[in-house]
């Protein structure tokens, strides 16, 4: 199926694994964080199958844009990949995936488009809000209407990387959400990480983007389950070798059956907005 096999919902989900999930939202205030706005364009492709996967070549790119919008973050990513089958089909898929969510973590916006071989496959749109209790409701415009509460304690994208990013300054090994993030209409996620100990970049680039992998890089193995699925198996799991300054130098997302490797080929930093 390879609608499901889009990484534009991997990406953003990071969290951990034990199985206590926090009861409110992390406040991700710009204070707090040394996040640094940035474009990056990575090199996606197939990193290995297993015995029987009937995925047989995976190749594309994706552009992983974070900035700051003064009041809120914005994130964008844009997928453009090809899958081949053993059967011979080749699928070219297309993701425009876009959010907004303020800083303090409390609202978020979501707008994702998903073309197959050309073709409109899928097309996700709508709002969602967390209260001071960790109470949320999300706001599905497309593609039907409807509203629906969030578990207690969901957070969404940006509050969770951040969050994440703190854990890894304090030694915390382990983390866990439930995860909003709007990138198909099936709801949130419970998302496990655990946090390797940090150690020095393993990519280099030239140019002014280099500049950018210093400090310190902490590797993050994630899994990600069906809310209450109480399935011990996750559906998929992704490592991410993750900066202090919110940069990923490398991604592997691994399907079960076949791995898919995002490799980071361009790095540049955003302009600060004039707020």
């Amino acid at each position: 199926m390879p609608t499901r096999h889009d990484p534009s919902a991997a990406v953003l989900g990071i969290a951990a694994l034990t199985v206590v999930l926090s009861t409110s939202p992390p406040v991700a205030r710009a204070a707090d964080t040394a996040v640094t706005p940035h474009r990056a364009l990575y090199q996606m492709q197939l990193a290995g199958t297993r015995t029987g996967s009937s995925v047989t070549g995976v190749n594309g790119r994706m552009v992983f844009e974070w900035a700051d919008a003064c009041e809120g973050w914005t994130i964008e990513q844009r997928f453009q990949l090809t899958f081949q089958y053993a059967e011979g089909n080749r699928v070219e898929m297309v993701t425009n995936y876009t959010t907004w969510e303020t800083k303090d973590g409390r609202s978020y916006r979501f707008n994702v488009r998903r073309l197959m071989n050309g073709q409109l496959d899928e097309e996700v749109r709508g709002d969602a809000s967390v209260d001071s209790a960790g109470q949320g409701r999300v706001r599905y415009l497309r593609p039907e209407a409807r509203e629906e509460a969030l578990p207690a304690g969901a957070v969404f994208p940006t509050a969770h990387t951040l969050d994440l990013l703190r854990a890894a300054r304090e030694n915390e090994r382990f983390v866990a959400h439930v995860v909003f993030d709007g990138s198909d209409n099936e709801g949130p996620t419970d998302v496990s990480a655990a946090i390797g100990a940090g150690g020095r970049p393993r990519v280099t680039l030239q140019g002014p983007g280099g500049a950018l992998l210093a400090g310190t890089v902490y590797p993050v193995r994630m899994a990600f389950f069906p809310v209450g699925s109480g399935n011990p198996e996750p559906q998929y799991e992704m490592t991410l070798w993750l900066l202090e300054n919110g940069v990923a130098e490398q991604i592997l997302i691994d399907y079960g059956d076949f791995r898919v490797q995002g490799t980071l080929r361009e790095l540049e930093a955003l302009p600060a907005p004039r707020c």
